[in-house]
């Protein structure tokens, strides 16, 4: 959907960043509104999970506990988490740019239009118009989990999402400083209204948060007015000592054979290039042949997904037989891991990490995943937990 989309409007999909052409109004969406840090990261955490079928699902679900664990929310604490949704639903989305026949459009809507939670489960949508924009990525760029966990600061991670998507031209083009203070969520306080307390407070710790912690380096240049200081604008760079941290803009990825096989096999383009960028094409390329050569196989891409992570077929028992209790148990587990999204297996692993005490159960952990045999009986306390019944027999994850 996305392809054909890209397609329709001439645009090719070769990243987040990338656009067919430089335009001086470049296309952008500001998100207004004081969002806190954990607001911030919840915003997009529940994008990332949405993206996939953002433009054709209307509704999207994550279990709750999942998603405080992905925002480092503690996993109860749901009062927290409603009063943060909450402020999504508060909080306004603008954008003012050139549509695909160089019209102007402008356009507001709610950050997210609605957002409920029933059964554990957080259910929330977009407006239709927004979710356009969303996909698009001429417009927004989704942002790396990876990097945005390391963020301390709502500041710093808003001047990063704002300069992020401008990467590929080098520089965010001149703003007012009224839209920058709106953009950092200071719009409303009189103090920053002069610009030495906006540079002390506001614009040096979190360009400095931003160059340290994430995988672009930003440099803020400044315009007068007269005496007074007007605009800002930030030129942009890579930083190539935390380049890792960012994801490939799928230019390589969707060039490898093993992508077409993916993609063959109806793995979406987002999870493909993931899996691709995250073990490498000849890893996936030997669990894709491992999971061919198997019998019965119901649901191939769950299994793969499963194979990447457990290592299926590398010369050791990988995967239980089902000759006892406690190897069915095993199975179900790799079932219900596989059941997940990306997003939700990370959730899961770290929330369980977590939980666990001792240096070398912790280390068997990381070693074997959730295969794990020094952490079996902790490994189905917490899947009985989160997945209440997994355990009985005939029950589908």
């Amino acid at each position: 959907m996305a392809e054909q989309t890209a397609k329709d409007m001439n645009v090719e999909l070769t990243g987040a960043l990338r656009r067919g052409s430089v335009k001086k109004n470049v296309a952008a969406i500001h998100v207004s509104g004081k969002l806190t840090l954990l607001q911030r990261k919840l915003s997009n955490v529940l994008l990332l999970n949405a993206y996939d079928t953002l433009i054709h699902q209307t509704t999207h679900r994550i279990d709750a506990r999942t998603l405080c664990a992905m925002i480092g929310y503690n996993s109860n604490d749901m009062e927290t988490l409603k009063a943060s949704l909450r402020g999504l639903v508060e909080t306004l989305a603008e954008w003012d740019m050139l549509d695909a026949d160089g019209q102007q459009e402008w356009g507001v809507s709610s950050l997210l239009a609605y957002a409920k939670l029933k059964g554990g489960v957080c259910e929330y949508s977009y407006s239709a118009a927004l979710a356009e924009k969303l996909h698009d990525p001429k417009v927004f760029a989704l942002i790396n989990l990876n990097i945005q966990r390391r963020f301390t600061s709502g500041h710093a991670l808003a001047l990063y999402e704002n300069c992020y998507r401008f990467v590929r031209t080098g520089s965010t083009g001149w703003w007012e400083l009224e839209l920058f203070r709106r953009l950092m969520g200071v719009s409303d306080s009189t103090y920053y209204e002069v610009f030495k307390h906006l540079n002390a407070k506001i614009i040096k710790p979190a360009v400095a948060e931003v160059n340290k912690t994430s995988n672009i380096i930003v440099t803020p240049e400044t315009r007068k007015m007269g005496r007074a200081v007007s605009h800002i604008r930030f030129k942009i760079k890579e930083n190539p000592q935390l380049a890792i941290l960012d994801i490939d803009d799928g230019e390589g990825a969707r060039n490898s054979p093993v992508y077409d096989r993916l993609r063959g096999q109806g793995v979406s383009d987002r999870l493909a290039r993931q899996w691709i960028n995250e073990h490498g094409d000849a890893y996936v390329a030997e669990k894709i042949s491992y999971v061919q050569g198997q019998k019965g196989v119901q649901n191939p891409i769950s299994y793969l997904s499963a194979a990447l992570k457990a290592d299926y077929g590398a010369g050791e028992p990988a995967e239980p037989k089902p000759s006892s209790a406690r190897a069915r148990k095993l199975m179900a587990v790799r079932d219900a891991v596989a059941a997940r999204t990306p997003t939700q297996r990370d959730a899961d692993k770290r929330l369980f990490v977590s939980r666990i005490e001792d240096a070398a159960a912790r280390q068997d952990f990381e070693a074997h995943g959730w295969m794990s045999a020094l952490n079996a009986e902790t490994i189905f306390e917490f899947w009985e937990d989160m997945m209440p019944g997994v355990f009985d027999e005939g029950v589908t994850p």
